[in-house]
């Protein structure tokens, strides 16, 4: 993650630009994704950095329902990008899985250059940390881990805004996901 945690692991110190949440099921952790993709606009980038496991995909179904789409979105595991849609304009939402690539060339290699920022997309990155040179500067991180001790259904989630936009972002999602 590219966001400094500063401490240990019993005491937290947060900055304003990040969020931290425990959420108790794949539930709420897609609730917590549809208050998310709500307020995502053409030009957003949602970094999602975590164990394989730890509920990337889940939170991106949530990100997208929220955002628009009316199919159900899957993990690109195997394809490495899919491409959403919603009725009511041009938008698109591209769904990244960057598992199986073997660093930032092969990634670019994609053509996330096509989409990456541009005003007309919303792009979900999975596995981001794998070809963190490839990401601009303007984003939001979700590091999402378990919960320890391990626990089949509690994620920790972690999120840092970098760049004005996305500070705004996540300043919002506070505001509607918690009331703070």
């Amino acid at each position: 993650m590219n966001c400094a945690l500063i401490g240990d692991d019993t005491m937290v110190l947060l900055e304003k630009h990040m969020l931290e949440f425990i959420s108790r099921s794949v539930e709420q952790t897609q609730r917590l994704g549809a208050r998310l993709g709500m307020l995502l606009k053409g030009g957003d980038i949602v970094c999602l950095e975590g164990a394989l496991g730890s509920g990337k995909t889940y939170l991106t179904q949530g990100i997208g329902r929220g955002w628009g789409v009316t199919q159900r979105l899957v993990s690109p595991s195997f394809v490495l990008i899919r491409e959403y849609g919603r009725p009511e304009d041009d938008e698109r939402l591209y769904h990244v899985d960057l598992y199986r690539v073997s660093g930032v060339a092969e990634a670019w290699s994609l053509g996330v250059d096509d989409f990456l920022g541009q005003e007309h997309a919303v792009s979900i990155i999975e596995w981001a940390d794998r070809a963190e040179s490839l990401i601009p500067p303007e984003h939001l991180w979700i590091k999402i881990d378990f919960v320890e001790p391990a626990d089949a259904t509690r994620r920790h989630l972690w999120f840092c805004a970098r760049g004005r936009r996305h500070r705004a972002l996540l300043k919002e999602f506070r505001e509607t996901a918690f009331g703070a």
